[in-house]
């Protein structure tokens, strides 16, 4: 899923300022997993502006609403009429969502609660972790299923660097498992060390892409 954290309160606070009729948009989907724009974010967060409002004397109308998805168009037709009325909408989506809700209402002024880090899995209850960069070129298949752009703080195909000492990363050797440790341990486990002999060529960037935002057409399922 794509991870989230809310912006700082005075950032948010200061973009939304001079703002009559602000509308404070959240997404049930990612964001709402990893606890940064969901219904209950989107609450907490109205209540907060509520409050910094009356203690600094600002009239704001503040109209709270979470859809589904703020990537699917089909589900910003329920709120329509909130955004178009409006001054402002304070989305709690992904980049992605504020993108979309931006292109869609073009007239109206979308911002950014949130500040979008990666696409992650959840380790445990509060904690999510990166698995992977949308490279566009996957790679899993040789690594055992574990992806050494992501996982490598140096995005490296060919084996561990330097920094690498008893299977931590030099970035951070606390916290951070060296990812080509992993890569080892999971490809020894599996009787498939042969495979770390093959040099890996260097990475073509741009696979997947012609130029421009990345774009996906499946011709099975146009109308």
């Amino acid at each position: 899923m794509i991870t989230a954290v809310q912006k700082p309160f005075e950032e948010i606070s200061e973009m939304v300022k001079g703002s009559q009729n602000l509308l404070i948009l959240g997404c049930g989907s990612c964001v709402t997993v990893c606890m940064a724009g969901g219904e209950k974010e989107v609450g907490i967060l109205a209540s907060i502006l509520r409050l910094a409002n009356k203690e600094k004397g600002v009239s704001m109308e503040i109209v709270e609403d979470t859809i589904e998805r703020q990537c699917d168009r089909e589900f910003f037709d329920d709120v329509k009429e909130k955004i178009e009325r409006a001054d402002a909408v304070l989305s709690m989506a992904c980049g992605v969502g504020v993108q979309f809700c931006s292109e869609i209402f073009s007239r109206q002024i979308v911002l950014p609660a949130l500040n979008t880090r990666f696409y992650g899995a959840t380790e445990q209850q509060g904690v999510w972790t990166e698995r992977c960069a949308g490279c566009g070129d996957c790679v899993l298949a040789k690594f055992g299923g574990i992806c050494p752009v992501a996982r490598c703080s140096k995005s490296l195909l060919n084996g561990p660097c330097g920094g690498s000492q008893d299977g931590k990363c030099e970035v951070d050797p606390e916290n951070i498992d060296c990812g080509w440790q992993l890569i080892y341990d999971r490809l020894k486990s599996l009787n498939l060390l042969s495979r770390l002999e093959e040099n890996e060529p260097v990475k073509d960037w741009s696979s997947g892409r012609d130029g421009g935002p990345g774009k996906i057409v499946r011709e099975d399922m146009l109308l």
